[in-house]
């Protein structure tokens, strides 16, 4: 472990300021992927700034009738309450889904967001990753492929995000909200928050140095069958290879549509960032082959993970059976 400092924010303006002047300094709340990192000297914090006491731990609901989730809300609480579970059971199934129970006790809303990716390669400081140190290469590019993206990546990375909470996120519309360095916020549509690598997979969001997560905000609920599917290489603490979140409204059986009147989905554990294309939802009445064809045009897979694009449309198709009956 190499040395650092460490101080208690006293606001979250205050938390950001410092993070932005104080070089190396990385804010700090459950740190269940950072100490990790720091552990393994991935990440090498000369200045750890602790948010954990800004009151950023609260739930409320907003005036249009949605939900205000506060950054350093644990995934236990976020996963447990009754308002979530009632309206937006996605969010619910896919936080359950992720990690383990302990680590969910500690994990928060925001951190769940902004982790890093599990990529073998990222993980190793002996192999070359254009994450962890720009302008090296890629390991993963002509390495073990199996977990690894199939759509979104780039010569530089071909990386998976690893979280369940963001897929789920990403269908509901979430928004982020900030605060900056200067005292001002912004708030980010969640499909905006995480970048495609590109040349510059090092830099994994929208976010500006300093900035800091305060509260993530559900739109007003839309109804429908609320669902998450992750499949994985064993049934608990492990990672998607392919997970779907879906919202679906079911046509009552009335005919047309296949049993479907709309719906939304997204993909996990195939891209960069949770990946949703809105244009391949129109589709879902056609069928889940249909609908994957659309939302995975473009893919580049491996021959090691060529297989996640049959498996996309499989476990899409489980989600709409599950979601009409």
């Amino acid at each position: 472990m190499r040395p650092f400092t460490y101080e208690r924010a006293a606001s979250p303006a205050d938390a950001a300021a410092k993070a932005a002047s104080i070089p190396g300094a990385h804010f700090i709340a459950g740190g269940t992927n950072l100490l990790d990192l720091m552990k393994l000297q991935i990440e090498t914090p000369a200045h750890l700034i602790d948010v954990n006491g800004l009151g950023l731990d609260t739930i409320e609901e907003t005036p249009d009738g949605g939900l205000r989730i506060g950054a350093l809300v644990r995934n236990t609480d976020l996963a447990a309450d009754a308002r979530v579970r009632r309206h937006y059971g996605v969010l619910s199934r896919a936080l359950v889904a992720g990690a383990s129970g302990q680590l969910r006790n500690v994990a928060t809303t925001a951190g769940n967001l902004l982790q890093r990716t599990r990529c073998p390669y990222f993980y190793d400081p002996n192999q070359p990753c254009n994450k962890r140190q720009p302008g090296s290469g890629c390991s993963a590019i002509g390495g073990v492929t199996r977990s690894l993206g199939v759509i979104g990546t780039s010569n530089a990375c071909i990386a998976t995000h690893p979280s369940d909470m963001a897929v789920a996120m990403r269908v509901l519309d979430a928004t982020v909200e900030t605060v900056r360095p200067d005292g001002g916020s912004r708030a980010i549509p969640i499909a905006d928050l995480h970048r495609l690598p590109g040349d510059a997979p090092h830099v994994e969001t929208v976010l500006e140095r300093g900035e800091l997560i305060t509260a993530v905000t559900l739109p007003r609920p839309v109804g429908g069958a609320q669902l998450y599917h992750k499949v994985r290489d064993r049934a608990s603490y492990a990672f998607a290879l392919v997970s779907v979140a879906a919202i679906v409204q079911p046509d009552g059986g009335d005919g047309g549509g296949n049993g479907i009147a709309w719906g939304r989905v997204a993909l996990g554990g195939v891209a960069p960032k949770p990946w949703r294309v809105e244009a391949a939802e129109a589709h879902l009445k056609q069928g889940a082959k249909q609908t994957t064809a659309l939302l995975l045009a473009g893919a580049r897979p491996t021959p090691d993970n060529a297989f996640k694009i049959k498996l996309a449309e499989r476990t899409l198709a489980a989600v709409l059976r599950e979601a009409r009956a």
